[in-house]
């Protein structure tokens, strides 16, 4: 990925899910050979590797994506990350996302605590909204069709959903909306090591974010510390589902 981060690689089209790479399909490749040799009683879900329906019949899975914001990749922006889970059960018990342009890598194990490069990490302590640090598209907060504006923030933004979510469990950011389909391979990783940051993470009705799933998406991410998130639920439960709406990318 950083040799491919410099140089010219093939890109094709998925049509509406969006542009994938030859790098991408090269780290897919080689995840998939090594961590299922590794393990080969788990099952494979990955955004680039054709699903396959015996995986709902395995008790631990594999949920992979192999770089998550490929838009950004193909932009040179280093807002791009590998985002690797181990679901058992429907439930993320291991969870690694490594960003290998500024070489961060998060990692938590169920029970075990959350850590950026080795040092623990943990969510923020805010509280209010107003001032918060968000990540998110700055126009969904500023949509006119919140029934209460959201206040003033510290508005960021970046393409793929795991480093954001990553960003939230070490602290550096306080919360990240993402409403809309969201794929699990976006999510498995980041639902671990948020959690074991001490952080919350749901859908935005406050519902927990199950894995392996038949349709292996949920409809939207709010992760905080613990003392923001109801006040982020007060104001987003009001979004409608996504399923009323015409299919979008996930």
């Amino acid at each position: 990925m950083r040799d491919g981060f410099h140089a010219d690689y093939e890109i094709w089209s998925k049509g509406a899910a969006g542009p994938v790479t030859a790098i991408d399909l090269a780290v897919d490749a080689m995840l998939k050979e090594r961590l299922r040799t590794a393990r080969p009683d788990f099952a494979w879900l990955s955004e680039e590797t054709a699903d396959n329906a015996d995986r709902l019949s395995k008790r631990r899975v594999f949920v992979v994506d192999p770089i998550d914001g490929t838009r950004a990749f193909i932009k040179k922006k280093p807002d791009f990350v590998t985002a690797i889970a181990i679901v058992e059960d429907g439930r993320p018990v291991v969870g690694v996302i490594y960003n290998p342009i500024t070489q961060e890598l998060y990692e938590a194990i169920d029970g075990g605590g959350a850590t950026l490069n080795g040092a623990a990490i943990a969510v923020s302590t805010a509280s209010e909204v107003e001032g918060s640090r968000m990540i998110g598209p700055e126009d969904v907060f500023g949509n006119p069709r919140w029934p209460t504006p959201w206040p003033p923030m510290d508005i960021i933004h970046k393409n793929a959903v795991a480093y954001r979510l990553a960003l939230v469990a070490s602290g550096a950011h306080d919360a990240t909306v993402a409403l809309g389909w969201k794929s699990e391979w976006d999510i498995a990783a980041a639902t671990v090591i948020v959690r074991e940051a001490g952080g919350r993470i749901s859908d935005p009705w406050d519902g927990e974010i199950t894995f392996n799933n038949p349709d292996p998406r949920a409809p939207g991410v709010i992760a905080s510390g613990p003392r923001l998130h109801p006040s982020l639920i007060e104001r987003v439960k009001i979004a409608p589902h996504p399923s009323r709406f015409p299919e979008r990318p996930a």
